[in-house]
Parts: structure tokens; C-alpha cells; sequence
């Protein structure tokens, strides 16, 4: 018998699929969406959440979401509902609404790459009248306040972005920010007790930066309702641990009713060509090839890393895909659809057909595998991402679905996506071919 890559044992269920993983940056563009509209496109990935930072950025021109664009002039009064400018917020947020996904919003700034001079990462000259203001922006949309909205389902507020990064998202020192953070979760949940509040989105799990931030919480008498951070990087055991370390981290600081959020993340092999440099070696290193940022290795790291946070505490997660074109985008440069699109397609549809996670087990590293039952019981689903594989096949003992009607299985590899593909299906064993050794997803369904 072919050498067996994984197991999955379809009787025996372990818990409900978590939609709140599947999460993302995006939302669809408004500065020019005269001329790039993807709403349809958009609805295909079927993000359950839609994270607001950045969105001022890659849409050019628009005054929206960041605290500063919303309510510019600090000195007025953050009572008068006339000092706020929320129409071209609304407007986004709403559209991205209709096509189905909910809002966590990100209250502070977009990060400001402008060398040693800064304007909107500065630490507030006031906290107190700084969290009135936000206050006044939580009220807009959850309190239909300033002509705004009742939106319950609007329930995750972030306090800042990335504070430890450095000055181009937070000038101050960390006390200062740990400061800032206390007072405006203690204004917030004084008036909203029902949303969820918390942060701050660190760069990375960092347990130091975590543990004032709690400390300082705990002193106040008040929890942060989640804290978040960032992952970025291409190893799937590597980011498959923190969801855990953040778990264990607040337990033991007896913060058990605080969520966790990895409310960034997004496969990174080098920062070069990305960042840092510009040169066209530099920006192959980055985007060439099947290891680049939008290729193959990338689209089947997103799913063998959504398949491993599933079997993990992490409450929710948002991808970092940000405008369509671009470095974190969804789009070539030439307008066509990257690898990164098609994987957030696969698992946006296996969030919507499918609610029960079964057991599964993996015999190889490169294998990482999510079985799925649907809700009435007519279908099951099994996810296998062969991240970097050498092997041609794939081989999948599987339990309990000795009576399904028909097989079939679509793949994403370097040449095909999402394509029709043949399956093997016999005395248990499910057999995936591959065109060629490296990166390659499946998704199997089973009609029962």
C-alpha cells in the first residue's frame, strides 16, 4: 500500500468550525470604484469580519475611519455631533455590510510611513478628551447617534495598531500608550458594557508588552475583552503556536473571559522587496517564483494555517489582504487573480457549507488537513494542504464515509486554480495526485 499521509475519522466530531477565524483587512474599494469593482469576487472569499485598519490608505483621497480623518480638529467640543465628518466611513462600511461581512473596527491610525516627521501616530495631548472622541465614533454606529446606525453585530473595538512598532505607529513611550489604552477602555465600556473592547495589535506575541497592559487593567479594575496581535511569516508549525501561548498567557494572569485575536497575519518569506528595498532582485525575492508573495507556496500556506488555528483556542483572525492590487492584495498587476484569492475562496466556502469539525491527524509535516460535516448531515468536506510537499500523491485514510454517494475534488496548484481534479476513492483511502512536487490544496467533498 501507498505510504498513508493523514487520517480522518468522520465519526467522531470535536467541535464546531470557528467562522470568526476567517477573517480579513478587505473590504471592497471605494476610491476608484468606478473603475475596480470586485464585489462578486469579494462574496467568493465570504470573510466572516472585515478589519478597518488601513483602509484610509488604499483608498486615495478619502477622509475615513482614522480617529484624526473622523474628527480632525482636537480642539472642538467631541459632544456636537457637527464636529465629526462620517460620510465617507459610513460609505465604505456599509458596502462592505451589504456583500455580507461584519465590522471589527480599529480605532486610532493607519500606520504613517513618512520618515522622521509624524502627524498622526503622535501620542494624544489629552487621553481623556481623546477617548470622548471615540466615544463619540462607537456612539455613531452602535447608538444611531450624530445620524448614524443601530448596528449590534458591530461588536469588536481595537485600541490602536502596532504601538511597538515604533514612531511611525506610536511616538510615545509604552507607559505612556499602557496609559492610554486603560483610560479608553475604561470610557468605552462605561457606556457600551455590550461591545467588546481591547488590543492593542503588537507587531508580535510579545507576553512583556501584554502583561503591563493587563497589570495596568487589573489595576483599574477593568478586563480588556480581547487582546490582539500580528503574525506574519511562512512556517505553519511556527504561527500554528500562538493562539496557545496567548491562552496560557492570560490564564495565568486569571484574565479567563479575555478573547484572543491574531487580527493580522500573512505569509512573508523576506521582508526584502517588500520594504526595504527596491531594487528588481530585491522585489523578486519577494514576489517571484512559487515562494513569492501572491504565488502558490503563499495560497496553500493560508489554508494548511487556517486548517491548524481551527484546532486551536484562537476566537478570531483577520488575513491581512488589503486593496486588490498590490503587495497584500488579492490581484496580479495585470488584473488577474493570485494564489492568495483562490485559497480565501476554498476556505470561504467550506465556512459556508460546513459547521462540525471531525477528527484528523497528519503522518507529514507537509500535510495539514480540516474535516468537515454540513449541518444536515448530506455532505462532509476534507481540506488537505500539502505545504511544500516532495510527494507526487497524497494518501488520506478515511473513516466513516464507506456510503457516500459521489466524490469530487477541486485543486489549487501553480498551474490550476481551484480547477476540477481526478480523485481516488477506495477501501477508505482517498488518493490525490499531484502535477509536480511543491505546494498544492485540495478540497474533497463527499455526497452522503
Amino acid at each position: 500500500m501507498s505510504y498513508i499521509s493523514g487520517s480522518a475519522d468522520f465519526t467522531t466530531t470535536v467541535g464546531k468550525l470557528n467562522r470568526a477565524q476567517h477573517g480579513s483587512n478587505s473590504a471592497p474599494i471605494l476610491s476608484s470604484r468606478k473603475f475596480l469593482k470586485y464585489d462578486e469576487e469579494f462574496k467568493r472569499m465570504n470573510f466572516y469580519s472585515n478589519r478597518t485598519h488601513d483602509w484610509a490608505l488604499w483608498n486615495d483621497g478619502q477622509r475615513m475611519i482614522d480617529t484624526y480623518y473622523i474628527f480632525p480638529l482636537m480642539h472642538l467640543d467631541p459632544a456636537d455631533p457637527r464636529n465629526y465628518y462620517f460620510a465617507p466611513s459610513d460609505e465604505i462600511i456599509n458596502m462592505t455590510r451589504s456583500l455580507g461581512g461584519r465590522i471589527f473596527y480599529r480605532l486610532g491610525s493607519s500606520i504613517e510611513h513618512s520618515g522622521d516627521v509624524h502627524f498622526n501616530s503622535l501620542v494624544p495631548e489629552d487621553f481623556d478628551k481623546y477617548a470622548e472622541v471615540l466615544a463619540g465614533i462607537v456612539r455613531h454606529y452602535r447608538k444611531g447617534w450624530a445620524n448614524g446606525y443601530e448596528y449590534d453585530d458591530m461588536e469588536y473595538w481595537e485600541i490602536w495598531n502596532e504601538p511597538d512598532l515604533g514612531t511611525n505607529m506610536w511616538t510615545g513611550t509604552r507607559e505612556e500608550f499602557v496609559r492610554l489604552f486603560v483610560t479608553v477602555l475604561k470610557r468605552l465600556k462605561s457606556e457600551f458594557p455590550e461591545i467588546k473592547v481591547g488590543g492593542p495589535g503588537l507587531c508580535g506575541f510579545n507576553p512583556d508588552y501584554f502583561t503591563d497592559i493587563l497589570n495596568a487593567c487589573r489595576e483599574a479594575g477593568v478586563a480588556p475583552d480581547f487582546i490582539s496581535w500580528h503574525v506574519y511569516g511562512s512556517d505553519v508549525e511556527w504561527s500554528a503556536a500562538f493562539p496557545q501561548k496567548g491562552r496560557d498567557l492570560l490564564d495565568s494572569l486569571g484574565f479567563h473571559d479575555t478573547e484572543i485575536s491574531i487580527n493580522e497575519w500573512h505569509y512573508v518569506v523576506t521582508w526584502d522587496g517588500i520594504a526595504f528595498c527596491d531594487s528588481p532582485a530585491c522585489r523578486y525575492r519577494a514576489f517571484g517564483g512559487e515562494t513569492g508573495l501572491g504565488n502558490i507556496d503563499s495560497g496553500v500556506y493560508n489554508l494548511a494555517i487556517l486548517a491548524e488555528w481551527q484546532k486551536t483556542p484562537l476566537d478570531t483572525a483577520f488575513y491581512y489582504g488589503a486593496r486588490p492590487i498590490g503587495v497584500w492584495g488579492f490581484m496580479t498587476e495585470d488584473r488577474g487573480w493570485n494564489k492568495n484569492f483562490f485559497s480565501m475562496e476554498i476556505f470561504g466556502e467550506i465556512m459556508k457549507e460546513y459547521t462540525a469539525r471531525v477528527e484528523t491527524s497528519s503522518n507529514k509535516k507537509s500535510i495539514h488537513l480540516l474535516g468537515s460535516l454540513s449541518e444536515d448531515g448530506k455532505k462532509a468536506n476534507l481540506l488537505v494542504a500539502d505545504y511544500r510537499g516532495q510527494d507526487f500523491t497524497v494518501n488520506i485514510d478515511v473513516k466513516g464515509l464507506e456510503n457516500a454517494k459521489r466524490v469530487s475534488a477541486i485543486v489549487l496548484d501553480n498551474d490550476r486554480d481551484n480547477a476540477v481534479t481526478d480523485v481516488i476513492w477506495h477501501n477508505n483511502i482517498l488518493t490525490l495526485s499531484k502535477q509536480k512536487a511543491g505546494s498544492a490544496a485540495f478540497s474533497v467533498t463527499f455526497e452522503l
